[in-house]
């Protein structure tokens, strides 16, 4: 395993996994000295009745909802951030419950963010480990999807909606107090958003895994999570009850968070990032699609990586058979073949042309993703031609 000469890592809140996850928010708050909390969730949760079984559970347990909010979109703003932190004072809340998926919680994180630091624009914010700590708003995130592993990161993407470009927020002050994985809130998953989902939290244990602030903890981290995300995934698309793989799923998905969040990812995200941001392809979708090409572009620098993690999704017999010098490669194949059998029955496309995307705007694309933080920290560097061969390759 790679030791660097140094490295940090810093571990999610408190995680509450399973049954009766979510009845527990309330005693641990209590013990965090709060008792009047702002829900955030989006109106599709809040039509389906999902909303209620959280507020239900959090009153019936005591503590106090002072204010429900559910109008945050699929991208996160910094308007909606700004608004959500006035809400936050004028009904004197104490504290955060945020039920959704990677929107819903980075909106949440950028609403304490601005709330503890007393500002008014979550702009005067923006970058990586600049803020100090300041006042503690006790935060709660309970994902409904099990992919961006939000609940578990100290990273925060908001859109500027003005500049199409989502911007970064980086700080160990943005990570939950608690993660809460209940399974009962992904059992109505659509098999796209499962898809979609699943294979995001996939790439970011494989980069995480790979990138060049990797560690031995956020290695072990992201070991564990290929493991359950591979065995389970598709299993939550053939049986979306299954309360078992689903749960899987969800820890699965915490644990990439977490390894990512302390180790960063690379060239996937950046790209997809800008595609994002430029053409409004869905993250988790830029994700899958990505994936195989940018492995394939990273073969040369990761392929003890990727030989590593081939022995995660193979059974042993079948691995002694690839000669060594080729699992790197047979790594990306194997990856690329479960990324399109889980699209496929999911009914969705990998290929960038099936999905709305024009060549025209690849340009731009490379351009903002030659620019993405996450580019930083990939094994290989990449300049606007490499992107744009990568997107050809997709397309």
């Amino acid at each position: 395993m790679y030791t660097p000469s140094y490295f940090e890592f810093v571990n999610p809140g408190k995680i509450l996994s399973g049954k009766y996850a979510l009845e527990n928010i309330a005693s641990e708050f209590r013990l965090l000295g709060c008792a009047r909390a702002l829900v955030l969730s989006d109106r599709v949760l809040s039509e389906l009745g999902q909303v209620k079984v959280l507020t239900d559970a959090l009153s019936s347990s005591g503590l106090k909802v002072v204010s429900v909010y559910t109008d945050i979109p699929a991208d996160s703003s910094i308007e909606v951030v700004n608004r959500i932190a006035e809400l936050f004072r004028r009904v004197n809340a104490d504290s955060i419950v945020a039920l959704g998926g990677g929107s819903v919680i980075d909106t949440a994180k950028g609403v304490r963010m601005l709330i503890s630091q007393g500002g008014s624009d979550i702009m005067q914010f923006v970058g990586a480990e600049v803020l100090p700590y300041a006042r503690h708003i006790p935060f709660a995130a309970v994902p409904t999807t099990s992919g961006t592993g939000s609940e578990a990161t100290a990273v925060a993407v908001i859109k500027d909606n003005e500049r199409k470009v989502k911007m970064e927020f980086i700080s160990q002050f943005l990570l939950p107090d608690l993660a809460v994985l209940d399974e009962r809130f992904t059992v109505s998953m659509p098999a796209k958003i499962t898809a979609m989902t699943g294979l995001d939290a996939l790439t970011h244990a494989i980069e995480s895994y790979s990138c060049l602030q990797k560690n031995p903890v956020s290695q072990s981290y992201a070991r564990s999570a290929i493991m359950l995300i591979h065995e389970n995934l598709a299993r939550c698309i053939e049986t979306p009850s299954d309360r078992k793989a689903r749960l899987a799923m969800a820890n699965g998905s915490l644990l990439a968070g977490s390894a990512f969040s302390n180790s960063m990812v690379g060239i996937v995200h950046a790209i997809g990032h800008s595609l994002g941001g430029v053409c409004g392809l869905p993250h988790g979708l830029a994700m899958a699609i990505l994936l195989p090409h940018c492995m394939r572009y990273n073969l040369d620098k990761c392929e003890a990586d990727y030989s590593e993690i081939l022995s995660l999704i193979v059974e042993p017999e079948e691995l002694v058979r690839i000669p060594k010098e080729n699992r790197g490669t047979m790594c990306v194949t194997v990856v690329e073949n479960f990324a399109k059998m889980i699209a496929r029955s999911a009914g969705l496309s990998l290929r960038l042309s099936d999905n709305g995307i024009v060549r025209s705007s690849f340009s731009e694309v490379a351009s903002r993703a030659i620019n993405d933080g996450a580019l930083i920290v990939n094994p290989k560097t990449a300049d606007k031609s490499d992107v744009i061969a990568i997107l050809e390759s997709a397309w």
